[in-house]
């Protein structure tokens, strides 16, 4: 189902976004100073182009710990993102989710737009793994969660 929902999600319009992204990268690469932001397009813009079966997750909820992009300078990174490039790739998302709620077979590629649309406005910090993967994070974050709350009480 996976294959069927990113071929039909590609071809109906997931490469214009995901060649958005990339042509955002491609600006951030070309002004030095943005090439983490670049390297990041060019990930998300190829979750973009096949978005079902994966998932936006916080490095922070995979890896149980803070780096760079998950602390201060994250925050100071996203702020700069959203100015200069996020909210214009929101709105493309946004628009897109309209032209796809239009449709009744359009609604299920109308939510993973508004999901993207959520992920331009802050993806540093973010990464892109399998539902799978991001489940199993979340069970062992909860289990940690747990462990720590039966020692403190």
């Amino acid at each position: 189902m996976r294959a069927i929902l990113n071929f039909l999600w590609f071809i109906l319009g997931g490469v214009l976004m995901g060649l958005a992204w990339w042509l955002v990268g491609l600006l951030a690469f070309v002004t030095v100073i943005g090439i983490p932001w670049g390297r990041a397009c060019f990930v998300i813009g190829q979750f973009t182009f096949f978005p079902f079966g994966q998932e936006a997750i916080s490095r922070k909820e995979l890896n149980q710990r803070d780096d760079i992009g998950t602390g201060g300078l994250g925050v100071v990174g996203n702020i700069l993102w959203f100015i200069f490039a996020g909210l214009w790739l929101a709105i493309g998302h946004v628009a897109s989710a309209i032209a796809c709620f239009v449709t009744i077979i359009g609604i299920p590629f109308g939510i993973q737009h508004l999901k993207l649309a959520g992920i331009a406005l802050a993806p540093i910090g973010k990464t892109i793994v399998t539902k799978e993967v991001a489940a199993a994070a979340r069970a062992a974050n909860a289990q940690v969660t747990v462990a720590a709350s039966r020692s403190n009480g």
